[in-house]
């Protein structure tokens, strides 16, 4: 559960046409982030980008807009990050890039109480 204090932003960066057995890898990562307990991650799809290869990929022109950037982000506590990052990066296995800050949660997400009580 993540709560105020020191935590960690973690930054997953993938190319939407990179895949995972059988399925996109941002999809795959999102699914094991929300198996694993994550308080939320939050993915955005870029409108232009390029990578290692120095490709531009942009929604502009319709022939290579087919491999455009897509971010994953999340907050969590240290510890939990670090049993994370295994998994992460077994994941994208040379597909991506996987990126860390130190940062302080204020407000932490809480669950609303139950009805009833």
């Amino acid at each position: 559960m993540l709560e105020p204090g020191p935590a960690k932003k973690v930054t997953v960066y993938v190319g939407e046409d990179a895949h995972h057995r059988g399925e996109p890898l941002y999809l795959s990562v999102l699914n094991y982030l929300f198996r694993r307990g994550i308080a939320g991650a939050t993915v955005t799809k870029g409108v232009a980008g390029f990578g290692v290869h120095h490709h531009i990929h942009t929604t502009r022109i319709l022939e290579i807009s087919g491999n455009l950037p897509i971010k994953i982000e999340f907050v969590e506590q240290a510890s939990m990050v670090g049993e994370l990052l295994p998994t992460l990066t077994d994941l994208l296995a040379g597909s991506g890039l996987i990126e860390m800050h130190d940062t302080t949660v204020v407000v932490a997400p809480t669950l609303p109480a139950s009805r009833g009580q």
